[in-house]
């Protein structure tokens, strides 16, 4: 290969790197100083393009191309900036305290708005931008013409670099940011206010972030599937550099762009899935990326966490009128809604398994749809390249997915918190672009169709009786495991890791085990899936479907074992029946989220277990009753 087309690939790969790194940068202060992973920061990275394009179109016919262009550029990055300071007074203010998993689906319920914010504005075409003034020719490097604004690009990282060194390094402010990531609580005990230090901190990452898109303008039209383009490869940075180092983010982003600046040229099919494999990788061998520190051990658990108990007389009562009212749905439901009732049991199993390890395990996945996809994906290879029925593909799809389970989890459960998270997503992102690309055996983007059930179970009713059987059989085993010793040691270590190890509890094994349970229980949701449909595509794999089982959990209420059944039927019923009938649905969605996260932080489940089943309540299984000596006993 010629040296001198190496090179400019290699210039190529630099300026792709400041662009990761000016997003990236934003994202790590917020997470280093917060501790919020702020999906919303792809959102800001949007504006800052959207900004800058109208505010280009405003500026550069009054004062002229080139002092209009280079005022836009910093005028939309400070805009951007402020909008983040309203999200931070508004939302972020009042979870602080919550659990992190709440946060982040917050400020994903913050995506959603400004999704539909932006195509409401500005349109859902591309909008390009001017070309820089000044820039807007090349240079010959080598024989090779390369574009003047790359390397307008290429100095902006290491200068913006260079201006958050001077400012964590020389100023009061930098110094109480830089000891707020290593130390929030000490910084607050000495008298800091942190409420300011906050705000001046999403300040700060939403200006980096929208300079980010204004600067990428020039290069890249404004459109609104930005966002979710970029925040994957920006959390991918982030944690490869680890949370909260700057200059970590600064390294990753120069590891990612060149990997795929060449990539591309080596081995194309790789540059979808190559950033993910890098972080797996990192976090593998260095589980708190590359310039990170190992997280403090705390806990896990969520407020509001009640012991477990055997059923009490209302909940069982509940649970067989609720069987009862299932059985006889077919009877009243025609073809459309049991096809939807269906739906529901697939969900509800599918937000029940990932409850599973997360209500009792404390562990947050990221990419819980690698199993679901899995499990559907076994059962269509299966009929569709091996000539087996529907039986034997049920039957052995759950196995596809629990040994996928078991193979990631044995490395994923040696991390903890965002980085436990984050290599879930990334293994989920491999099984994903595997998919995607082996068109040979998977059909690629276009899937595999034609895969029905066996001719006994092609009538829609019969198929409603056996997937109500299956789901409520593998709700019915996780219900099971999780009322067990196993389940109790899974809280124990949720809870407290320090105790667990220190009784001698081997906690990695238990949630290794744990982990390719609710793998395989979601890869039979999955397999029920693929049948009911006819057909699978690689969006069953997609972070959109884990994304989706993490709101179901939530809205159901993770703090109850039901919650997630509830969460799973709901959403699934909202987003088949009513969302669709606006075309805001996704400001709606987002909307709800934002309320459930600040006003009903138990959940649907939660709230009306507090207000029916308060925790002396009579209909309790174990009903409590306190001797002479003041001890309570409990008799069924």
């Amino acid at each position: 290969m010629d040296p001198a087309f190496i090179f400019i690939q290699f210039l190529s790969g630099l300026a792709s790197a400041s662009n990761l790194f000016l997003i990236a940068c934003g994202l790590t202060i917020i997470f280093g100083v917060t501790r919020i992973v702020n999906f919303a920061h792809g959102s800001f990275y949007m504006l800052g393009a959207y900004l800058a394009y109208t505010l280009t179109a405003q500026l550069m016919p009054l004062l002229g191309d080139a002092l209009g262009f280079w005022l836009a550029i910093p005028l939309a990055a400070v805009a951007v900036g402020l909008l983040a300071v309203v999200m931070e007074l508004l939302l972020l203010r009042r979870i602080y305290r919550s659990h992190e998993l709440f946060q982040l689906l917050a400020t994903f319920g913050v995506v959603l708005i400004v999704q539909d914010l932006v195509q409401t504005v500005w349109g859902p075409e591309e909008l390009f931008g001017p070309r820089a003034p000044g820039f807007t020719s090349f240079v010959v490097i080598f024989g090779f013409r390369f574009p003047e604004y790359q390397l307008v690009l290429i100095a902006a990282g290491p200068l913006v670099l260079g201006a958050i060194w001077l400012l964590f390094n020389r100023t009061r402010w930098g110094n109480l940011v830089r000891a707020a990531t290593q130390d929030r609580e000490m910084v607050g005990a000495l008298g800091v206010n942190q409420a300011r230090l906050f705000t001046g901190v999403l300040f700060l990452g939403g200006f980096l972030a929208g300079l980010a898109g204004a600067l990428q303008l020039p290069v890249e039209p404004a459109n609104p599937f930005m966002d979710v383009n970029i925040i994957a490869e920006a959390f991918v940075v982030t944690v490869i550099g680890g949370m909260g180092n700057v200059l970590g983010a600064f390294l990753a982003a120069l590891i990612i762009a060149q990997l795929q600046a060449f990539g591309i040229l080596v081995f194309p099919e790789i540059t979808l899935v190559l950033p993910f494999l890098v972080m797996a990788l990192v976090l593998v061998v260095r589980p708190w990326g590359l310039l990170g520190k190992p997280e403090t051990t705390t806990s896990h658990g969520f407020a509001g966490d009640r012991p477990l108990r055997p059923l009490g007389r209302t909940q069982q009562l509940l649970i067989a009128g609720t069987v009862a009212l299932l059985l006889l749905l077919p009877l009243v439901l025609g073809e459309y809604g049991q096809k939807l009732a269906l739906e529901v049991f697939v969900y509800a199993l599918l937000a029940f398994s990932l409850n599973f390890i997360m209500g009792a395990g404390g562990m947050v996945s990221f990419g819980h749809a690698a199993y679901f996809g899995l499990g559907g994906y076994g059962a269509a290879l299966l009929v569709h390249h091996l000539g087996f029925g529907m039986e034997v593909a049920m039957l052995a799809a759950p196995l596809f997915a629990g040994l996928g389970a078991l193979l990631f989890g044995w490395f994923v459960v040696r991390l903890s918190g965002v980085y436990f998270a984050m290599l879930t997503l990334a293994f989920a992102q491999i099984v994903w672009s595997t998919a995607f690309q082996w068109v040979e055996v998977t059909g690629g983007d276009n899937g595999m169709i034609g895969i029905w059930p066996s001719d006994w179970a092609s009538d829609r009713t019969v198929y409603y009786y056996l997937s109500l059987v299956v789901c409520g059989a593998a709700v019915a085993f996780l219900w099971r495991a999780a009322h067990a010793p196993f389940g109790y040691t899974l809280r124990a270590g949720r809870d407290s890791t320090l105790r667990a190890d220190a009784i001698g509890i081997d906690l990695k094994r238990h949630q290794w085990l744990a982990f390719a349970l609710a793998g395989t229980c979601a890869g039979v949701a999955g397999s029920v899936f693929v049948f009911s449909k006819g057909n699978i595509d690689p969006g069953s794999l997609a972070i959109p479907t884990s994304v989706d089982a993490l709101v179901m959990v939530l809205l159901g209420g993770i703090q109850t074992l039901t919650g997630p059944l509830v969460g799973g039927a709901v959403f699934h019923l909202l987003e088949a029946q009513i969302l669709p009938l606006t075309d805001y649905w996704r400001a709606l969605l987002g909307a709800a989220i934002l309320v459930l996260v600040i006003a009903f932080p138990m959940g649907i489940a939660g709230f009306l277990r507090d207000r029916l089943l308060p925790d002396d309540d009579p209909g309790d299984a174990l009903e409590k009753e306190t001797d002479r000596d003041g001890r309570s006993e409990a008799r069924t």
